[in-house]
């Protein structure tokens, strides 16, 4: 009896150890699966679900790894990169989406750091078709004084003079609004002799290799500041755009409140990694452009067509 009784506790227990290791290979099936289902690839973007939230995957420049919350609230991109070609010749990029009927203009943007002689003629001859030329900034030491880029008038001009289309930007060290409101006006009271029919754009960046007078804004500071930029601009009958990288757009600047601006993005990896709408892509910062002596910014601007 004892025997019997032993006998059948042991066939009892390698039963439930079987069923045990059954329902766990069951359960690893299943997480896998789980876990396929829940990534997925959304225009060229990482989206992972967990717990019933969305987030998004992204490098930075230097290729360290983040993973920020996905906002629903926050238009997304519908770029079907598929459609982006390189031509070997000039390294630009180019973009034509027949379907979703949007292509993109080629461009450049520059400063006074790509030289004092820009042929001009020969930057247009070469595909390109608008520039983004800096205006100026706002000194990110202690006096946070206002200075116009040194090449501004004579890049503006010549591009101008060539046929291009231009547009401009100014780079940020606003710390209140009346500041971020000065920084407007400086913009344009120099764009106003010149035909600008590109984006106005406001630029806010982190300073990585020194003190700025902006390390003690908050979300809500940098937020406002493009608000009151932009919205200076647009009543001036100019189009507004902010620029950042993913880094920013993910954790410093409030994007649910910017939805009704647009944005140019800079992204230097193989194909752009926001999943977030923009209108213009910073794809490189080493391009070769003939005509321009030291290396410079490539552009991409979607356009919707008619």
């Amino acid at each position: 009896m004892r025997k019997k009784q032993w006998m059948a506790a042991a066939l009892m227990g390698l039963a439930v150890i079987l069923v045990g290791v059954g329902s766990g290979n069951v359960k690893t099936r299943q997480t896998k699966k789980d876990k396929q289902e829940n990534t997925q690839i959304v225009s060229g973007v990482q989206i992972v679900t967990e717990d019933g939230k969305k987030y998004y995957d992204f490098q930075d420049v230097k290729e360290n790894n983040y993973r920020a919350r996905l906002l629903d609230q926050v238009p997304r991109n519908s770029y079907d990169f598929s459609n982006l070609a390189l031509d070997e010749e000039t390294g630009y990029l180019s973009y034509k989406d027949t379907k979703g009927k949007v292509s993109a203009k080629k461009g450049i943007d520059v400063s006074e750091f790509q030289g004092e002689t820009i042929d001009w003629q020969q930057v247009k001859e070469s595909g390109i078709e608008f520039v983004i030329v800096r205006l100026g900034y706002r000194a990110y030491g202690e006096s946070g004084a206002l200075v116009e880029d040194a090449m501004f008038e004579q890049n503006v001009q010549g591009a101008l003079d060539a046929g291009l289309e231009v547009g401009v930007y100014f780079f940020s060290q606003a710390i209140s609004a009346t500041e971020a409101v000065e920084e407007a006006d400086f913009v344009l009271e120099h764009i106003q002799p010149y035909q600008i029919t590109g984006p106005v754009v406001y630029d806010t960046e982190e300073i990585k290799d020194d003190t700025a007078r902006t390390d003690q804004n908050t979300r809500e500071d940098f937020t406002n500041f493009c608000k009151v930029f932009c919205d200076g601009v647009k009543q001036a009958g100019y189009q507004p755009m902010i620029y950042a990288n993913m880094k920013w757009m993910a954790f410093t600047l409030k994007m649910e409140e910017l939805t009704e601006y647009d944005f140019w993005y800079a992204d230097y990896h193989e194909l752009p990694q926001c999943p977030y709408d923009y209108k213009m892509w910073q794809y490189s910062e080493a391009g070769t452009v003939p005509g321009i002596r030291a290396s410079v910014d490539l552009d991409l601007w979607f356009q919707e067509e008619n």
